[in-house]
């Protein structure tokens, strides 16, 4: 039977905790039935598994104008609305199109925007365009309020756009450490740090330094750092500053990357269910991240069904990195479900249609669920094929220069090698032992390497029990 209730449930299951944390921290409602709903849809926004109904007891129409005013207030605050409106803007000044409503609004805006707003850069800029669109028609009163402002913010404007470009040059370096591991970008930490915390400063930029941190810090696997930063943000937005729908999904996600960091599966599952609750251009990657959570977690089912529930939006989607990324999570999940057969059809399927982008943007992920969906059906001879017939040891070789390497795809060669009788019983221990050793650079290199040993192990269990006893005569295992 339909609830009564069903469009406002469907609108409150799409809200995020900090939005609602938000909400109830500027209402100040008389009316107790309304405070008691907005707590409601908090505490059930705030959980992911859990729902409590709502009261159909009470007057509808307290829902309905509820619902209206959620969306007011969450749309005067959201960076992105301004950012289309900022938009619109531009598109009728430079068009000669703006309407005398908007026009009234701007030149109200003009002398109340804070330098410090999400996109102040971008409004700086249009009031430059609506300064030419002024003085050419004489409008000599409006004219000096555009120039004011923009005398004013002229400094902090020019400096918004020096840090933009130098953001920019620290970008180059951090990417390509992540990358290729050929540069460094602990150089950038403190200036990006003093950037994220100037108040002062733009927001853009200030989101911008703290993504650029994130990445400088994953790469030199410094996790305490991250997470005061991310405190800190969360506090911004519980106070709707910087807030957008967007923003919040990708703070989500980074949550649930931090959390995995640190081997707090609970949390990470929580924000990863968290970041897919709306969806975005980067939707599919939030999918994958969950399900890899999910799966960490031994909860096979419910990443299967995670992935079930994206499969129209990856099929769609026109982004090769997020299609690939999501078709491998899919054979891992798969896999996981005992679905080995179904996995490697759909594998197969997928490489001879994309063998280009495979190889163009994420192989070694493809790949490594590909053939463990081979090596579970015993299809020794088939897996030892395909990677002869891609090179991918040869790729491999290329890859171990990455920060995030794992020997999966060597791993699994190797073992179809002593299954078909191609590698003796000593190569293969040896192949498997060699890159197993404490790295204080990479801390979180042995137990990934540990944890994929034991995957394997049932399919050598002699090799794994050697391997086992040369581990605690090295003291890598106690």
């Amino acid at each position: 039977m339909r609830s009564k209730l069903q469009k406002f449930t469907e609108f409150a299951n799409t809200l995020l905790p900090h939005e609602t944390a938000y909400l109830l921290a500027i209402q100040q409602f008389d009316d107790k039935a309304k405070l008691a709903i907005l707590q409601r849809m908090h505490d059930n926004c705030s959980r992911v598994t859990a729902f409590t109904a709502y009261d159909e007891a009470v007057d509808k129409r307290k829902y309905s104008n509820l619902k209206t005013w959620i969306t007011e207030r969450l749309n005067a605050i959201d960076v992105d609305q301004q950012f289309e409106w900022m938009s619109d803007m531009e598109r009728q000044i430079m068009t000669d199109a703006i309407q005398p409503e908007e026009e009234k609004r701007l030149l109200k805006t003009i002398p109340n925007f804070p330098r410090y707003s999400f996109f102040f850069t971008k409004f700086y800029e249009i009031v430059e365009f609506y300064r030419h669109f002024l003085l050419i028609r004489m409008r000599y009163a409006d004219h000096q309020v555009a120039n004011d402002f923009l005398k004013v913010h002229r400094e902090y404007y020019l400096q918004s756009k020096v840090i933009s470009e130098k953001i920019h040059e620290a970008t180059m370096d951090i990417v390509d450490q992540y990358s290729h591991s050929s540069s460094e970008s602990i150089q950038w930490e403190q200036w990006l740090t003093e950037v994220f915390y100037n108040e002062s400063l733009d927001g853009l930029n200030r989101y911008l330094a703290l993504v650029r941190l994130t990445f400088v810090y994953y790469n030199y696997r410094r996790l305490e750092p991250v997470l005061e930063k991310y405190d800190y943000l969360d506090s911004l937005f519980r106070q709707g500053i910087y807030y957008s729908k967007r923003l919040l999904i990708n703070y989500y996600n980074n949550r649930l990357l931090l959390h995995s960091k640190f081997q707090e599966w609970d949390k990470a599952e929580y924000y990863g269910y968290l970041s897919i609750r709306s969806k975005n251009s980067d939707y599919l990657h939030y999918v994958n991240n969950l399900a890899a959570v999910l799966m960490r977690e031994k909860k096979y089912k419910e990443a299967l069904q995670v992935m079930k529930d994206a499969y129209a939006d990856a099929k769609e989607t026109k982004s090769f990195h997020s299609k690939i990324g999501f078709v491998a999570f899919y054979i891992k999940c798969l896999n996981h479900n005992r679905q080995y057969r179904s996995a490697e059809n759909y594998g197969e399927s997928f490489l001879s249609v994309y063998r280009r982008e495979i190889f163009e943007y994420r192989w070694h992920l493809f790949f490594s669920a590909y053939l463990d969906a081979l090596l579970q059906q015993n299809k020794y001879d088939k897996l030892l094929k395909t990677v002869k017939k891609y090179q991918l040891l040869y790729h491999d070789r290329q890859y171990e220069k990455k920060a995030t390497y794992l020997p999966t795809i060597r791993w699994y060669h190797a073992i179809a090698e002593y299954k078909e009788s191609l590698l003796s019983f000593n190569d293969l221990t040896a192949t498997l032992l060699q890159p197993i050793a404490p790295n204080a650079s990479e801390p979180d290199r042995l137990p990934q390497l540990l944890e994929l040993l034991r995957e394997l192990s049932s399919h050598i269990p002699e090799a794994y029990q050697a391997i086992q006893g040369k581990l605690f005569e090295r003291g890598i295992l106690q």
